[in-house]
């Protein structure tokens, strides 16, 4: 999921998409100041530290569980990540409104936060590493929908969503019946009641809610082809080639060990390194 617009379950997630989605958590004091001197590369090959902004309030990307240790799928990839590099890492919990400019101005190293970079002005400024996500558009329906194979198949069809997302902008091209929501857990309950028959949203919201509620009576019923997925990667200032090609091949190591996957499992229930 990516930076971008989603409709997120009030605590159950904490999500939205990204780039893909909007988070909110204090900055730490310890954000804010100037990042160690030296270069990242001089970092990583040196065996040094790495500092990696993140928000500790987005689950399932990045969060604190019952203990109060700070996890998520993004934070055990930077781990596999650093662990693969010989280097430590360090996390600074940030807002997601500022934590691009905090990338720029050096309060970090690297952004790990479900970062699709997207926007052409984005990509002048920063660099993406090997994706370790992909996600799309998903559909979600009861168990016994029969009727929906494809997105031109909910012409007509009552779909719960907030006109303001890219998602509801979907189903109303498509044509569906529309039926207005909040946000993705009242989508969800009124497709549960039969009040809708579809909720359109991010698929790694949808896997992450389907992992965490069960029996629940729904499905995902279709998912965007592979060609109109956005890859979430490691984000650093652009002059950091070498560095990110390090990141890069340590990512594709994890992916070929079956590191990424068993990640995936345990957060999402599949493995959704790959396309």
């Amino acid at each position: 999921m990516l930076k971008k617009i989603t409709l997120t379950v009030a605590t159950v997630f904490a999500l939205v998409a990204c780039g893909q989605h909007d988070g909110a958590t204090q900055t730490s004091a310890s954000a804010m100041e100037s990042n160690v001197s030296g270069s990242l590369i001089d970092r990583i090959n040196q065996k040094g530290t790495i500092t990696v902004g993140t928000e500790g309030t987005y689950a399932p990307f990045s969060y604190h569980d019952a203990s109060g240790k700070l996890t998520g799928y993004d934070v055990e990839v930077v781990r596999a990540v650093a662990e693969k590099l010989g280097v430590k890492v360090e996390f600074k919990e940030t807002q997601w409104d500022s934590m691009m400019a905090g990338l720029k101005a050096g309060r970090f190293d690297i952004v790990a936060n479900q970062v699709a970079l997207t926007s052409p002005e984005r990509q002048k400024t920063f660099d993406k590493s090997e994706p370790y996500s992909w996600s799309g558009a998903a559909m979600l329906a009861r168990t016994d929908e029969t009727r929906i194979k494809n997105l031109a198949d909910i012409k007509g069809i009552k779909a719960a969503q907030t006109l303001s997302s890219n998602y509801g902008e979907m189903a109303v091209k498509a044509q569906a019946e529309i039926v207005p929501v909040d946000g993705m857990a009242q989508a969800i309950t009124l497709v549960q009641q039969k009040r809708a028959d579809v909720t359109l949203n991010d698929e790694l919201s949808f896997l992450d809610y389907l992992k965490k509620n069960q029996n629940t009576g729904l499905k995902i019923v279709w998912t965007a082809g592979a060609n109109e997925k956005l890859g979430s990667g490691l984000i650093v200032n652009k002059g950091n080639d070498e560095a990110l090609a390090k990141m890069s091949a340590a990512m594709l190591e994890l992916q070929k060990d079956g590191t990424l996957k068993k990640l995936g499992h345990e957060f999402f229930g599949q493995d959704v390194s790959v396309k």
